[in-house]
């Protein structure tokens, strides 16, 4: 079972403020900022550009100091679980089915969640920074069957975007558009 990581295993809820407050704007002026420029940073472009467009989109001065906090609160929201996510891994990994992640994140982000304690648990993480392949590419998930030693049709998915969903069940995967962690249960009980 692979689960993207954005909006799936962790909501922009719990990001997007933290990351809006540090710069002194609403969380609704910093969304705006923050997703145009987002693809080339997940695609593996620096930490210094990504950040610096946010910040001057923002009509602030991109400061190094400012940077590196926004880099550093970014990887960690998204790489901190929630109570249900931790859970709804706990409960796939005591039915004795296979944990993988994938996600669109940059490489700041891949490593906070390499050094989480949660990803232990987890037997492949493919992260497109890594790769220089985004979802929906259609290699993405060839590359990420090679990782897990999977067949296309081993795989349940579950990702936030019907793109991505889309593109899954094109490569093979029983890919679903994420409802919550009760659905994923569901789907897996049955």
């Amino acid at each position: 079972m692979v689960f993207d990581l954005g909006e799936v295993l962790v909501s922009s809820g719990a990001v997007l403020p933290r990351l809006a407050a540090e710069v002194g704007v609403s969380a609704d002026e910093f969304a705006a900022a923050y997703w145009p420029g987002r693809l080339t940073y997940d695609l593996g472009g620096s930490a210094e550009a990504y950040w610096t467009g946010v910040v001057r989109a923002l009509g602030r001065a991109p400061e190094p100091g400012l940077l590196r906090r926004l880099t550093d609160m970014d990887s960690t929201k998204w790489s901190t679980l929630p109570p249900a996510s931790a859970d709804l891994l706990a409960h796939v990994r005591g039915s004795g089915v296979r944990l993988g992640v994938l996600s669109n994140a940059p490489g700041p982000l891949a490593a906070a969640v390499r050094a989480a304690p949660w990803s232990a648990d987890v037997g492949h993480l493919v992260f497109s920074a890594e790769v220089e392949l985004v979802k929906p590419d259609p290699e993405i998930y060839a590359h990420a069957d090679a990782v897990y030693g999977t067949e296309p049709g081993d795989v349940v998915f579950f990702d936030d975007k019907p793109e991505n969903v889309e593109a899954a069940r094109a490569h093979g995967w029983s890919a679903h558009v994420w409802e919550g962690p009760d659905a994923a249960i569901a789907t897996l009980d049955r």
